[in-house]
């Protein structure tokens, strides 16, 4: 076969290599970092770590983040005071709850003193109340974001998690016990973040 004949079969041969070494090098190349959440850090130090020794008051967290008191009658316990909030991070809205710890007599003082049944549904309180209750501690703190936050995000801020588990109805779930912070996903994307107690 003439030297000719063979040149576009060379060439054919030199393109598929030199594809293969492209491919070979873009696989290995570094992946691009995700960027952190600049304020997950903060907000670990000042609420986070506080909240899961127990010692988080709903003052500190109004510092924070402006918000309003809510009265939710229906729960397992019996009625919750919920602190309500939304925040934004920059152009990404997140929705803030956090629920006020409450003794058994204090909830029933609670529904004597403002006439709820246990079938109302939840009413807003006024800022007089919030401010005389500013120093009653957090039980829990969720934060709900609005748009996306993939996993990796959550990751570059927090680092690995302790404890990475599946969860029975899909999804999965990131524990970091140091902070009692629990990271909720599916699919990669942050459904929620949890903040409690390590003890009760």
């Amino acid at each position: 076969m003439p030297s000719s004949a063979l040149r576009p079969v060379r060439l054919l041969i030199y393109a598929v290599v030199l594809a293969v070494c492209v491919w070979s090098l873009w696989r290995q190349w570094p992946q691009r970092q995700a960027e952190p959440l600049p304020w997950l850090d903060d907000w670990q130090q000042a609420l986070f770590v506080p909240l899961a020794g127990g010692e988080l008051e709903v003052r500190r967290l109004r510092e924070r983040v402006a918000g309003r008191l809510w009265l939710a009658p229906r729960g397992e316990a019996g009625p919750r005071l919920l602190y309500r909030a939304d925040w934004r991070d920059g152009a990404a809205r997140w929705r803030l709850e956090a629920e006020l710890a409450l003794s058994d007599r204090e909830r029933a003082s609670l529904l004597d003193a403002l006439g709820a049944r246990a079938e109302d549904e939840p009413q807003e309180l006024s800022d007089a109340l919030l401010d005389q209750l500013g120093g009653h501690r957090l039980a829990g703190l969720l934060l709900k974001p609005e748009q996306e936050v993939r996993a990796e995000r959550l990751s570059a801020s927090l680092g690995a998690p302790r404890v990475r588990f599946r969860l029975p109805e899909g999804g999965e779930a990131w524990f970091y016990p140091q902070a009692g912070l629990t990271l909720f996903y599916t699919d990669g994307r942050l459904d929620l973040l949890q903040v409690a107690p390590l003890r009760p």
